[in-house]
C-alpha cells in the first residue's frame, strides 16, 4: 500500500470546490454520472477505432445506493484507470492558490468538464470519505483502490481482484466510486432524492443509466414489488439529435409532454440544428400560456453534449426568447468549471443572433404558409412577438412582417393591412393617423360603438404588452399616435376640424360646473375636473375620460421597474358635459331643482367606466327606483 499527499498547494481543497466552483452540493451527482458516461464512450471509441479488442460488454453507468452502510456508488464498464493514471488525473491537482487555479483553468473549462479531476472532487461536498476502486482496459492491468478522507492525503493500494465485481458478468475494466455520504448530507441516501436528481441532470445522457429494477404492482402484497428488468433513468438519443425530416408532428408533442408533464400541448416548435460555424441543436416550443406562472415555472434547458447544464439561459438566448420552453444542445458554449453559468464571449452573440433569425424565419414560413391557422394561434403567440420587437430591434425588422393587429369584431391584420384599411377614415386635419383602441370590449362598448357609428376601426389591446407596444408603435410608425377609445369624446381623439364653440355665457358655465362638481364623488386616488363641450344634440349628455398619456404610463409602471412614482399618483379624470343635449340644458335651467338628475347623469357616466361599486352603486339603484314611482 502507498500513501501521499495530493498535489494541491492550498491547505485544503474545499473551499475551493465549495465557494468558487460549485453552486450547488447536488451538481456532484451530475460530475460522478458525466465522468462514468465519458469513461464509457472513450472505450466504444477505442473499440471503434481497433484500440480495443477485448468485449465491450455493458455500457451502462449503474447508481447503487446502500443505506445502511451509508454508501452511494456510480459504476461504469469504461476504460479504467491504472495506478499511474490515478495519480495524473486524481493526485495533481497542482496549483499555487485559489486565485491562479481560476485562472489557469477559466478560459478552457470545457477541457476539465466530463473527466476524471476537478469534477470529480465534487464528491467531497456530499462525502466524509471517497473510494475509487478501478481497472484499466490496457493488458495485465491490476485492481487498484485509491482511498482519501477529504483531506490533502490519500492511499493507493494494487488489490487480487478476485473479489471485486464478483456479481457482475463484466469485472474486466470499468471503474466503482464509493461515497461514504457525509452526516449532514444524509438526504443523498434517500432513494426518491437520487432519483430526482438522476432525472434532472442525467436524462439524457448518452449511454444507459440505471439505478435499480423497474417496479410493478403485486395484487396479492397489494404493494410495488421490484422485476427483472433495469430501471433505465435516461433516454440516449433524444429528439433533438435526430434529423427534422424524419421526426412527426406526434413525436414533438410526445417529447414535450416528457419536458412539461403538467403543459398544455404547444402551439408549434422549432427545430434547431447547426454545425457551422458552431455547433448547436435543440428544440424550442411555443407554448400556450395560460398565466404567468407558466413563463416562471417552465424554462428553456441547457445541456452540453446532452449533459444538463441549467435553465437559467438569460444570455445565450435574446431575452424575449427566455418566454420559450424546449432544449438547446451545443458543446460551443463557454460555462464555468461547475457548468453551471454561461461565460460570454463571441459565440454567445452568435449563437442568439442564430436563434432570433432561425424563429423569425419559422414564424414567417407558418404565417405565409397558413395563415388562417396562424390567427387562430396569434392570441397566445401574442405576448412572445410583442415581448421581442420590445427587446430586440432586430426582431422587430424581422417581425412588422407577420405581427398581426385585431379589432373588437375579431378580424386580423398585418401592419401594412390596417394602415390601409384606416387612413382614409381615421387620419386628423393634421395629418396624423389615429389608431383607436379598447382593452375591455364589455366595459368600454359604448365608446367602441361610438366609433363604429363614425366608421371608425377600433383595435383589441388587452394584452399584459399591449400598453408597452402601442408606445413602441408610435415611436416606429411615422406621424401615428395611438390612443384609447374612451380617452376623450371622438371629436377630439380624432380631430376632423376646428371644435365647434359652445354657446353659454361664462356665467351660465360656471354654473353647470359647479353644480356638478358638488355631486362628483370622493374616490381614494381619484380627483375630477369638469368641462363643457357642444357634442350635439344626440351625443350623450356626460361622459367620463381619462387622459391617455397618464393612463398609460400608470399601466406600464405595474411591470416596469423605475416607474412606481406614476402608480403613486391619483387617477385623473374628466367629466365632459354635453351643452347641446336636452338634459344638460335642463339641469342649466333649474341647477337647484335638479340635484337628484345630476346625481343620476354622473352615476350613469361612472356606471358606464366600470366605475360605481358599493355604496354608491346602492344609492343609485335606489334612487332609479324613486325616480320612477
Amino acid at each position: 500500500m502507498a500513501k501521499g499527499n495530493i498535489g494541491v498547494t492550498t491547505e485544503n481543497i474545499f473551499p475551493v470546490i465549495k465557494k468558487f466552483l460549485y453552486s450547488d452540493h447536488e451538481i456532484f451527482l451530475r460530475e460522478m454520472v458525466s465522468n462514468a458516461v465519458d469513461a464509457t464512450q472513450k472505450l466504444k471509441t477505442l473499440a471503434q477505432q481497433g484500440d480495443f479488442k477485448g468485449e465491450l460488454g455493458s455500457t451502462a453507468v449503474s447508481i447503487k445506493l446502500n443505506k445502511e452502510e451509508g454508501t452511494l456508488t456510480f459504476s461504469d464498464h469504461g476504460i479504467g484507470m491504472t495506478e499511474e493514471e490515478i495519480d495524473r488525473y486524481i493526485n495533481q491537482i497542482a496549483f499555487s492558490g485559489v486565485t491562479d487555479f481560476l485562472d489557469k483553468y477559466k478560459e478552457n473549462a470545457n477541457a476539465i468538464i466530463g473527466h476524471f479531476g476537478l469534477g470529480f472532487y465534487s464528491a467531497f461536498m456530499v462525502a466524509d470519505k471517497v473510494e475509487i476502486i478501478t481497472k484499466s482496459y490496457k493488458e495485465n492491468a491490476q485492481v487498484v483502490k485509491w482511498t482519501c478522507d477529504g483531506s490533502p492525503e490519500y492511499e493507493i493500494e494494487t488489490l487480487d481482484g478476485s473479489d471485486w465485481r464478483k456479481d457482475s458478468a463484466n469485472s474486466d475494466h470499468g471503474s466503482d466510486i464509493v461515497l461514504h455520504i457525509s452526516e449532514d448530507c444524509k438526504e443523498f441516501l434517500e432513494e426518491y432524492k437520487i432519483k430526482e436528481l438522476l432525472n434532472k441532470y442525467c436524462k439524457f445522457m448518452a449511454v444507459p443509466v440505471i439505478m435499480g429494477k423497474k417496479q410493478e404492482w403485486d395484487k396479492d402484497a397489494k404493494a410495488m414489488k421490484d422485476t427483472d428488468e433495469d430501471y433505465v433513468i435516461n433516454s440516449i438519443e433524444p429528439l433533438w439529435t435526430k434529423q427534422p425530416a424524419g421526426i412527426k408532428d406526434e413525436e414533438y408533442k410526445e417529447f414535450y409532454k416528457s419536458l412539461y408533464p403538467m403543459s398544455d400541448e404547444p402551439l408549434f416548435w422549432i427545430h434547431l440544428n447547426v454545425d457551422f460555424p458552431f455547433h448547436l441543436t435543440g428544440i424550442l416550443y411555443f407554448p400556450r400560456v395560460q398565466s404567468n406562472m407558466d413563463l416562471q415555472r417552465n424554462k428553456i434547458q441547457l445541456y452540453c453534449n446532452q449533459v444538463f447544464v441549467t435553465d437559467q439561459v438569460e444570455g445565450i438566448v435574446p431575452e424575449f426568447l427566455t418566454l420559450l420552453h424546449g432544449v438547446i444542445d451545443s458543446p460551443d458554449i463557454p460555462l464555468n468549471v461547475s457548468r453551471s453559468y454561461l461565460q460570454s464571449d463571441s459565440n454567445v452573440k452568435k449563437i442568439a443572433t442564430y436563434i432570433t433569425k432561425k424563429v423569425a424565419d419559422r414564424l414567417n414560413s407558418i404565417f405565409k404558409s397558413d395563415r388562417a391557422d396562424y390567427e387562430k394561434k396569434w392570441d397566445d403567440l401574442k405576448i412572445f412577438i410583442n415581448f421581442g420587437m420590445l427587446t430586440d430591434e432586430s426582431f422587430f425588422d424581422r417581425a412588422k412582417d407577420f405581427a398581426l393587429l385585431k379589432d373588437t369584431e375579431g378580424k386580423y391584420f398585418t401592419f401594412e393591412e390596417y394602415k390601409t384599411l384606416i387612413t382614409s377614415e381615421q387620419t386628423d386635419k393634421d395629418g396624423n393617423l389615429i389608431y383607436l383602441y379598447a382593452n375591455d370590449k364589455d366595459e368600454q362598448y359604448t365608446y367602441i360603438e361610438a366609433a363604429k357609428a363614425k366608421g371608425y376601426s377600433v383595435l383589441m389591446m388587452d394584452g399584459q404588452l399591449d400598453t408597452s407596444t402601442v408606445s413602441m408603435f408610435e415611436q416606429k410608425f411615422e406621424k401615428t399616435r395611438f390612443t384609447r377609445v374612451d380617452a376623450d369624446i371622438l371629436e377630439r381623439l380624432i380631430v376632423k376640424e376646428d371644435a365647434k364653440k359652445v354657446d353659454l355665457s361664462k356665467e351660465d358655465t360656471d354654473k353647470l360646473t359647479e353644480a356638478f362638481k358638488g355631486k362628483l364623488p370622493t374616490m381614494d386616488k381619484a380627483t375630477f375636473n369638469v368641462e363643457i363641450q357642444a357634442l350635439g344634440e344626440d351625443a350623450a349628455p356626460v361622459m367620463f375620460t381619462q387622459n391617455e398619456y397618464m393612463r398609460r404610463m400608470k399601466d406600464i409602471s405595474k411591470y416596469q421597474s423605475g416607474m412606481a412614482f406614476y402608480s403613486q399618483m391619483p387617477d385623473s379624470y374628466n367629466l365632459v358635459l354635453n351643452a347641446d343635449n336636452a338634459l344638460i340644458k335642463g339641469v342649466l335651467a333649474d341647477t337647484e331643482g335638479k340635484g337628484d338628475t345630476i346625481s343620476q347623469l354622473i352615476d350613469l357616466a361612472l356606471l358606464q367606466n366600470g366605475m360605481l361599486k358599493g355604496e354608491a352603486l346602492d344609492k343609485f339603484l335606489k334612487r332609479s327606483v324613486d325616480l320612477l314611482k
